[in-house]
């Protein structure tokens, strides 16, 4: 009977965290903050060494229950991760996800040993503990701040903290085979780099493939998309585990591959995974504080301090400068992503691993990690927002997004149905503008229920429906954003929003359907004034891509650091082609001779 009650008070305990965390995803957002850090506590305060006294040492409930979560984080990052940034970005976001993880940890051997006197072997091995940075923490912290980062530097940083993890622990395994077995061979190392790459890339792009064909082939009953696609992912995760591969990045490839490719109740798994994700998270760290011992933490704390010190300012930054020195990055990008770093779950995830296979200093390369990982939360977690606008890489969102409503049509994988409340200020009701691909269908004013036709204008608080792409319904947000007139209107008229002049021709083409060269598609906007105007940039300068003027915002050091959008209230008086040809001659020049044909 005693057991029986034990069981409900541990079912009661595990609900009431299980709620804890729901609800505290609204204070995360609100305040920006690293909230994991709490359920971490929790889990110090309610272990054997707090005053909550429950003895967990149980390392391979650990084990797995953090193979799962890390296993659905992935494969949501994946799932998340668009084919277009991947692409940008792959180089210099690999360079960073492979070598510079191998570099962050050789770097970080040296402060080990000096801290700890262990051999190199063992340093090494605590570097790559630390060495990946947590893609859950970095995205939902800059989310929290409510950041705009730039386009390149938020895509690196995106696929880098999506693939690194494979990697990470790939070299973990690597090391802790050396420090148990001592075969220190290159050409095995290299074999199981190969076997684990090569087979868990097979299995995920085969696994991702077979996620899509069967969403988009059988008719699941209503509600079962979203579980059954989390569950394909452990499927595919467990059969590359099985087969000696690397269950990681399987995952992560077959998130990617069902991310770009058109499926049904595409946004019922994205909101799925995403309470999955969070819930798995709050398990993993709650689990974690509760296998931390504070009683042992003070041994070894001040040396922990100074390896996060030196991780954080000496290792990550020397791996990201010499990773992306062949890519022409500027130092304010690279400085940022040294910052953003974040050491967080895969650190002491991967800690845990030599405390079940029993090597000896297992328990302090645990304490190590969860001390460092405490620490870059703490102060990286909380400067992100900062760091970013001292650094000119983001700007801050001044308009909250508008609630978007999203329903996936049965039998349609082209189109989905998005739903919007008409604010007073929206865009859409100032200019009366929509992207082409975008198509109004339903308007609901006063509970009832009309077609455009018979709504005719529409007004300040009705609800309207469109069916738009899935891959470009987000875009349609920035057309209802409620955004109140400034107090003193800018003479200048300089747009009716401002984006960074590093953001690329072919992103503003994908959001308004506009057709542009494929050459001219990476080309930024300043590049793009630079390249048009033949004489330096002045404040105000204006050109234009098809129906959208690009206004110079901001000029600094003589490049347009910051364009404004101005959406035209109708066609303009004078045709597109001539304004090229008063405001770009050269781009003038090539539409002519399209036109012409010479």
């Amino acid at each position: 009977m005693a057991s029986v009650d034990t069981l409900s008070l541990g079912i009661l305990l595990g609900s009431l965290l299980a709620l804890a965390g729901i609800l505290s995803s609204l204070v995360a957002l609100r305040f920006g903050a690293p909230l994991l850090l709490v359920f971490l506590g929790l889990g110090l305060l309610a272990g054997e060494g707090g005053p909550g006294g429950i003895k967990f040492d149980d390392v391979r409930t650990l084990y797995v229950v953090g193979s799962i979560a890390l296993a659905l984080i992935l494969f949501d990052g994946g799932l998340r991760t668009k084919l277009n940034s991947f692409r940008s970005v792959v180089a210099p976001a690999a360079a960073l996800a492979t070598i510079g993880v191998l570099l962050t940890a050789a770097f970080t051997a040296p402060a080990v040993m000096l801290m700890f006197g262990f051999n190199w072997t063992e340093c090494l091995l605590v570097g790559a503990l630390l060495a990946s940075t947590d893609a859950a923490a970095v995205f939902f912290l800059i989310h929290a701040g409510g950041l705009r980062l730039r386009p390149r530097v938020g895509a690196t940083l995106e696929v880098e903290s999506g693939i690194n993890d494979p990697f990470a622990i790939l070299l973990t395994l690597i090391l802790l085979e050396f420090l148990m077995i001592g075969d220190r061979s290159v050409q095995h190392v290299l074999m199981v780099l190969l076997q684990e790459s090569v087979l868990g890339a097979i299995i995920g792009a085969a696994g991702g493939w077979a996620i899509v064909f069967v969403l988009n082939r059988l008719a699941l009953p209503q509600g079962l998309h979203a579980p059954f696609v989390a569950m394909s992912a452990m499927v595919i995760f467990g059969l590359a585990a099985v087969t000696h591969a690397s269950g990681f990045l399987a995952v992560y490839l077959a998130g990617l591959i069902v991310g770009n490719r058109p499926t049904r109740a595409h946004n019922t798994v994205v909101v799925f995974l995403d309470a999955v994700t969070w819930l798995a998270q709050i398990a993993m760290f709650t689990l974690l504080g509760l296998l931390a011992w504070p009683a042992r933490l003070p041994q070894s704390i001040l040396g922990s301090i100074v390896v996060a010190v030196v991780l954080m300012l000496v290792a990550r930054p020397l791996a990201v400068f010499l990773c992306l020195a062949p890519f022409r990055f500027p130092w304010r990008e690279k400085t940022f992503i040294s910052w953003v770093g974040l050491r967080g779950a895969v650190s002491v995830f991967l800690a845990s691993i030599p405390m079940l296979v029993g090597t000896p200093n297992n328990a302090v390369f645990f304490d190590i990690a969860f001390v460092v990982v405490v620490t870059s939360l703490l102060i990286q977690g909380w400067s992100i927002s900062w760091a970013a606008r001292k650094l000119h890489i983001a700007l801050p969102r001044s308009d909250a997004p508008p609630r978007r409503v999203e329903l996936d049509l049965p039998g349609q994988l082209e189109q989905e149905m998005v739903g919007y409340q008409v604010g007073p200020h929206s865009l859409y009701l100032r200019r009366r503008l929509i992207p082409a691909w975008a198509r109004p269908t339903l308007i609901v004013r006063d509970e009832h229920i009309l077609m455009p036709s018979e709504a005719e204008a529409v007004r300040e608080g009705d609800y309207i429906y469109l069916l738009a792409p899935p891959e470009k319904a987000q875009a349609l947000d920035r057309f209802f954003v409620d955004m109140p007139p400034p107090a003193t209107p800018d003479p200048r008229d300089l747009g009716d929003f401002v984006l960074s002049g590093d953001a690329t021709l072919g992103e503003l083409a994908d959001i308004y359907d506009l057709t542009i060269e494929a050459a001219e598609a990476q080309a930024t906007l300043s590049s793009y004034f630079a390249d048009e105007l033949d004489r330096l940039p002045r404040l105000g300068d204006v050109l234009f891509v098809g129906p959208i003027a690009l206004v110079a915002h901001t000029i600094t050091e003589d490049r347009v650091t910051m364009v404004g959008l101005r959406l035209t209230e109708d066609d303009p008086l004078v045709p597109a082609p001539v304004l090229r040809v008063m405001q770009g001659p050269r781009r003038a020049l090539r539409w002519l001779r399209k036109r012409i044909g010479f």
